[in-house]
């Protein structure tokens, strides 16, 4: 049997909407944008199940169950898409790429794909614990998905060998070998779409801006070319009549 470790006091420890199976299970699975799935998740086995709709502050809670419990060592994400959000690809691109400096996941596709609250250490932390993320993006198939869960189950490596990371989303932060009570900043929605769309703009300022440069030493250099080739033919029509 493998080794099991206790997860983190009160888990999950991010509030959510999800239902709650074995915690000792290996299996966690993400429904995405559909609704209905996570109790054939939980019968097949499955640690913990819930749909996640925003490519930030959902997952972001996501993250921070998963690393509080030890035990869950395989990622199912199935369900709908969410669109805008494309929410499941960028759990797929979070997992194999990481973040930048920025927060930013690397290589995401959805329209605020920042992770303002967990940083490089707890998505570290995330990319180690599990050994295989899942894709089953825009699959329903309660069948398919409990078959998939029974097969990780089967492959159960054992617990994470390090204790339970603790993020308290809600201001502090805790967990093997941090101090507790170290803050984690807190943004909301609403301003993580305002920055958002705020670097757009301003990236979209600075294209126009060489867009422009452009096309003003573009007609420059043309009126120049035409003054010197108009110079230059009356100087030959003017030695021509000499």
């Amino acid at each position: 049997m493998a080794d099991k470790k206790a997860p983190a006091a009160g888990w999950p420890v991010a509030n959510g909407e999800y239902v709650v199976g074995n915690p000792e299970s290996c299996v966690a699975v993400v429904t995405l944008g559909s609704h209905g799935l996570d109790e054939a998740a939980i019968e097949a086995g499955a640690a913990i199940s819930g749909p996640c709709h925003t490519e930030n502050l959902g997952i972001e809670k996501v993250i921070v169950n998963y690393i509080s419990n030890p035990n869950i060592r395989f990622m199912v994400v199935t369900g709908s898409e969410v669109q805008g959000h494309i929410t499941g690809q960028c759990f797929k691109a979070l997992y194999e790429n990481g973040i930048g400096d920025d927060g930013g996941i690397i290589g995401a596709k959805g329209a605020i794909p920042f992770m303002e609250n967990v940083g490089k250490e707890p998505v570290a932390r995330f990319q180690n614990q599990i050994v295989e993320l899942i894709d089953m993006i825009d699959s329903e198939d309660k069948g398919k998905i409990q078959q998939t869960v029974k097969d990780c189950i089967s492959k159960d490596p054992g617990a994470f060998e390090e204790e339970a990371m603790v993020i308290d989303l809600e201001g502090k932060a805790g967990g093997a070998g941090e101090e507790e009570g170290s803050s984690v900043k807190m943004t909301s929605p609403e301003m993580a779409i305002i920055e958002s769309r705020m670097r757009i703009i301003s990236k979209q300022i600075e294209q126009a801006a060489i867009v422009n440069k452009y096309n003003s030493g573009y007609y420059n250099g043309k009126i120049q070319g035409i003054a010197i080739g108009l110079f230059l033919s009356l100087l030959i029509y003017s030695m021509l009549l000499i």
